[in-house]
């Protein structure tokens, strides 16, 4: 069951990138709609599942759209596991050393957890551990946003799976 439920506000934060710059979700949604993932770099699931949410930036870079993953460990931890797992989206942390405010905020148990935000910053899409058809409808929802056609993340051959707890 995810920590936030679709329909609610998600709640602002301000957090420091592994870059040290600032990224805040107002102002982020500004922008337009924000898909954020929590996660750990020791989390075997999030390890699956952030080369499909890299998938997923690429497929919408061209709009205005956020990917924004958030990070439970340090920025020296988490800066090996973007490498490793091709991420290039924006990654912010949110560790030990503010006492994880934001994932508590969140009402977090488990990781990954990913939510998709609409402009107005309610919840649209919530998702606890790996699901494939929650990372689909937050591609096609994306894609809706950016007047497109949602882009391919699943290439042929690949076998997929449906469900992974965090």
């Amino acid at each position: 069951m995810p920590a936030l439920h679709t329909g609610i506000a998600a709640p602002d934060f301000t957090l420091s990138t592994v870059d040290r710059k600032r990224v805040s979700l107002a102002e982020a949604l500004k922008q337009g709609p924000v898909l954020l993932a929590f996660f750990k770099t020791s989390c075997p699931v999030c390890q699956y599942a952030f080369p499909f949410f890299e998938r997923v930036f690429q497929a919408n870079r061209d709009g205005k759209v956020t990917v924004l993953g958030v990070s439970q460990d340090t920025a020296k931890t988490t800066k090996p596991f973007l490498e490793e797992y091709g991420v290039t989206f924006p990654v912010a942390i949110d560790d030990q050393s503010n006492g994880y405010a934001v994932s508590n905020a969140y009402g977090l148990t488990t990781v990954p957890t990913a939510f998709l935000i609409a402009p107005n910053g309610e919840i649209e899409v919530s998702c606890v551990g790996w699901s494939k058809r929650d990372i689909e409808a937050m591609n096609q929802r994306l894609a809706q946003y950016r007047n497109s056609k949602p882009g391919e993340l699943w290439r042929k051959g690949e076998d997929i799976a449906d469900y992974k707890a965090g």
